[in-house]
């Protein structure tokens, strides 16, 4: 073999190496952003929450309660100050000051979660979406956790990095009961009213495979809008 060749066939072998390296780089990347989202996506397919949550009775009838108009409809919110009193008083504040006015359920998952509490989604006409599940409120919180809680159809939890200390303002609402989530992040609210907003949520169209930054993403951001949130002593 001369040398040209042998040369040749070194060049070829290390452009593999190369492209080997950087698809691993990228996938690494990608799996940080996705935890940085928070929750894997579930493996099991399920029934429409609206179907089930009728059946949870979950509800205390105790308050106080969140009053979150969308773009779709208005979905309440029982809050649990008894169980995740830190979270509880976190989610009061921000909703008091106008944080959660004007933002977008940024990450929609049919049959798993919606998801929403991103500042870096007001304003979604005019934000920039590769930021879109990055944003964080201005305080972080323990994981508040209570077995008798926990991701079933309907309760609402924060979200976190793969730190469990990092949650702030980004919260879920499980659209199936999601046992694996259990134990890791805090759950702090359940839906008395409004599911079917939630599956209308659920229901809208997302991008699936378009690029990193979209993927799961409304593809009409204002009919995904989290309008406001109001906090009450009744539903």
């Amino acid at each position: 073999m001369s040398k040209r060749s042998r040369k040749g066939k070194k060049s070829s072998r290390f452009n593999v190496y190369l492209s080997v390296l950087v698809a691993a780089i990228l996938i690494v990347s990608i799996g940080g952003f996705y935890v940085y989202e928070t929750q894997p996506k579930a493996s099991s397919t399920t029934t429409s929450s609206s179907s089930t949550s009728s059946s949870l009775g979950s509800s205390s009838g105790a308050g106080p309660y969140a009053v979150l108009d969308t773009s779709q409809g208005t979905i309440v919110i029982e809050l649990f100050p008894q169980i995740a009193p830190t979270t509880v008083s976190n989610f009061e504040s921000l909703a008091n000051q106008g944080f959660y006015n004007d933002l977008v359920w940024h990450r929609i998952v049919a049959g798993f979660v919606i998801q929403t509490g991103d500042p870096n989604t007001k304003g979604a006409v005019n934000s920039t979406r590769d930021t879109w599940g990055d944003g964080q409120g201005p305080y972080t919180e323990p994981l508040e956790t209570n077995s008798d809680y926990t991701n079933n159809v309907g309760y609402v939890a924060i979200a976190h990095t793969s730190s469990s200390t990092s949650g702030g303002s980004q919260f879920y609402i499980n659209l199936a009961d999601n046992s694996e989530l259990n134990g890791e992040y805090t759950v702090f609210g359940y839906v008395v009213q409004g599911m079917s907003v939630v599956d209308a949520i659920a229901a809208l169209p997302v991008y699936t495979n378009s690029n990193l930054y979209t993927y799961d993403q409304p593809v009409n951001a204002q009919q995904a809008l989290l309008i406001s949130v109001t906090i009450q002593s009744t539903p």
